[in-house]
């Protein structure tokens, strides 16, 4: 357990920090309605769809502050139901 502790602390000093429970579970979300919106999108030869599932499952890599996440992950699913009305 101290190692463990120690590891961590470690990588706190180098500047990384583990996501909180808020921005997994809001990656998880948005990673699974983006595989869904790239196979409709790939079914129905839906470019703009595909493109915005893509966009969906890898966002998350790229943002590291949750509020933004689910800012950009709202705005992308809000472009998901503008395509498809």
């Amino acid at each position: 357990m101290q190692q463990e502790l120690d590891a961590l602390n470690t990588l706190q000093a180098m500047g990384l920090e583990l996501p909180s429970a808020a921005y997994i579970v809001g990656s998880i979300i948005f990673g699974l309605i983006g595989i869904v919106a790239w196979r409709i999108g790939r079914r129905g030869q839906r470019k703009p769809t595909q493109w915005i599932g893509a966009a969906l499952m890898f966002y998350p890599y790229a943002i590291s502050q949750t509020w933004l996440l689910y800012a950009v992950g709202c705005a992308l699913c809000a472009g998901l139901w503008w395509d498809r009305a």
